[in-house]
């Protein structure tokens, strides 16, 4: 009978104040401007420069292990290692050409067996009709493979809600310097 009665109050509760207790309501996709979805294609070289006086990546962390004197890391997948970058993203593989954006995040050494990076970054544009949008790349990238996929996860601006693909491919690597330069093709929906 109490439950009942307590049952009858938080409805009648509701009913006078007009407020649901959900914390989630169904929107038409016209509010949040989602009409036709699009596929686009963008293609630029991703600028990775870890070497000099004005790196666009640096070393963060890198796992050592001890013998008791010195630091040491004998890994020959680098594992451990972790970089900040903040690398140029060109329309041609010159870091020369125009620039049309940033790419900023973290990428770390996850695999012992091959060089294997987790990427987690955002593609920031400064050019063109997606100047000030971003989208946001989380995924694996086998660095020694040809070509290298990862997903494109979300996105903003012009491209919110964006689901896709990234396709690495490396256009040059120096090994004295250790930079590289990436040539990337990105595939995502998007309204």
């Amino acid at each position: 009978m109490l439950s009942m009665l307590f049952a009858i109050f938080i409805l009648s509760l509701l009913l006078v104040t007009g407020e649901s207790q959900d914390f989630t309501k169904t929107i038409p996709r016209k509010t949040l401007g989602l009409e036709k979805e699009k596929l686009s294609h963008l293609h630029f070289y991703f600028h990775d420069i870890v070497s000099g006086r004005n790196p666009t990546a640096v070393r963060v962390a890198s796992a050592a292990m001890t013998d008791g004197l010195s630091m040491t890391n004998t890994s020959a997948t680098f594992f451990g290692l972790v970089q900040v970058m903040d690398d140029p993203l060109t329309v041609g593989p010159e870091l020369s050409s125009k620039q049309v954006g940033r790419a900023q995040g973290i990428y770390s050494s996850a695999s012992l067996n091959e060089l294997g990076l987790l990427m987690v970054l955002n593609y920031v544009f400064t050019e063109g009709k997606y100047n000030g949008s971003t989208l946001s790349i989380l995924g694996r990238n086998a660095a020694l493979s040809a070509v290298r996929e990862m997903p494109v996860v979300g996105g903003s601006g012009l491209f919110r809600f964006a689901r896709g693909y990234a396709q690495a491919k490396t256009f040059s690597f120096d090994v004295k310097t250790g930079d590289a330069v990436v040539e990337y093709n990105v595939y995502v929906f998007h309204y």
